[in-house]
This record gives structure tokens, C-alpha cells and sequence, in this order.
């Protein structure tokens, strides 16, 4: 199977997760595409989506699929999204697609996290990965050197602003043992607006397209 073939195939099985009539929480990326398209296929639709992405919103209406703001919504039951990785505790790398701030929000209000995701996304540790990191423009260049700093080489990601209107740096050559120490230190340094590290929002769940079908972790 292609690894676009595997996404679909976990994209499809995260329907399980969704309740009937209800609300969902839906990530951003070329797996979650999947999972959006298999929305629109459910015999009774949902009732809405909470959206993480002006790319996911735009997909989600072209179904015909309410999309609401996280404001009008108190918790939702799931919510489904991609990773870069994943290690075998369930913190993740997240924000190749740009939306790693708007993820976590939306993560923050759901009671199950579902990660869906193909085989070559699990990894014993994360840093394999650039870890994704929004920040305000200003703070950008001290940024780099704090990261330098813990042995990391943070390189700005040409052309790409995220919905919010900020810039990412792209942190490599990172080996992240202690997921949520190193996401609550990036958070508090000035000029941060999110970290690519999901330890506080990991998954619950974890979905992995494989060739002989669908593995489910749970965490």
C-alpha cells in the first residue's frame, strides 16, 4: 500500500471514534484530509466541526459540514489529528502543516484525542522530526540562539505564515527524552507563541496505517 493509501485507511477508521449526530474536533494535514472526506460519508452526519485551520474549515464547508468557532463550544467529545511523530508514550511532534497553535486549542477542549497517522510516524523518541515552534517576528533571532544554546539549529521556514500571521522556526537536531519539560520550558521564553510538542495535549488514542491494517495504541 502507498502511504497516501495508509492515510486514507486510518482516516477511514477514526469514523469509530466520531458519535453519531455530535460534535468533532478536526485536525489539519494530508491525513486528516482523509478523515474529513470520510466525514461526509457517515450515514447521520455530524452535527458540526470545530475546526484547526483555514485549510481544514475550507474543507469541511465544501462537504457541507458545519463549522463552528472553539468559543461556542465547551468540550467537544474527540478530536482527530495527524502527527509528524509519535513516540510510544503518545507525545507527538505536530506543525508540519503550519497549525500547531490552533491544534492545541482545539485539543484542549476535546475528552479523547485520536491520532491518525501511517507506520513511518512512530518513533522511539522525538527530534527526529524539525520540531515546529510559532513565534513573533521581533523575537525570532534570540530565539535561534536559545535554541543553539540546547544543541538544537532553528532555521526560519521560508514563505510560510501561520493563520495566526506569525513565522516558524524549524528546530533540528533534537532528541526530546522528557516531551512535557522541554514543552513547558519553550512556552514560558518571551516571544514563543507555541511549541510543536504535544506532551500536555498527547493522545489518547493512536491510530497506524500499516499494510496489514489498522494497529490501535492506546496510551
Amino acid at each position: 500500500m502507498t502511504q497516501d493509501e495508509l492515510k486514507a485507511l486510518v482516516g477511514r477508521a477514526a469514523l469509530q471514534y466520531v458519535p453519531p449526530g455530535g460534535l468533532v474536533g478536526v485536525g489539519t494535514g494530508s491525513t486528516v484530509n482523509h478523515f474529513i472526506d470520510a466525514l461526509a460519508t457517515l450515514p447521520r452526519p455530524v452535527a458540526g466541526a470545530v475546526s484547526s485551520s483555514e485549510a481544514s474549515t475550507a474543507r469541511l464547508r465544501r462537504h457541507g459540514i458545519p463549522v463552528l468557532e472553539p468559543g461556542a463550544v465547551e468540550r467537544l467529545p474527540v478530536y482527530v489529528d495527524g502527527a509528524d511523530e509519535i513516540d510510544p508514550r503518545g507525545f507527538m511532534t505536530k506543525g508540519g502543516g503550519a497549525a500547531l497553535t490552533r491544534e492545541k486549542i482545539v485539543a484542549e477542549l476535546a475528552e479523547r484525542f485520536v491520532c491518525i497517522v501511517d507506520q513511518s510516524k512512530q518513533v522511539p523518541a522525538l527530534g527526529g522530526y524539525p520540531v515546529p515552534v510559532e513565534v513573533i517576528e521581533m523575537a525570532a533571532p534570540r530565539l535561534v540562539r536559545r535554541f543553539a544554546a540546547l544543541g538544537g539549529q532553528a532555521r526560519l521556514r521560508p514563505g510560510v505564515r501561520t493563520d495566526n500571521g506569525h513565522p516558524l522556526l524549524d528546530v533540528h537536531g533534537l532528541v526530546i527524552e522528557d516531551p512535557s519539560a522541554f514543552e513547558r520550558e519553550v512556552n514560558q521564553w518571551p516571544g514563543v507563541v507555541t511549541v510543536g510538542i504535544f506532551a500536555q495535549q498527547r493522545a489518547h488514542v493512536c491510530l497506524v496505517g500499516t499494510p496489514e491494517g489498522v494497529r490501535t495504541l492506546v496510551f
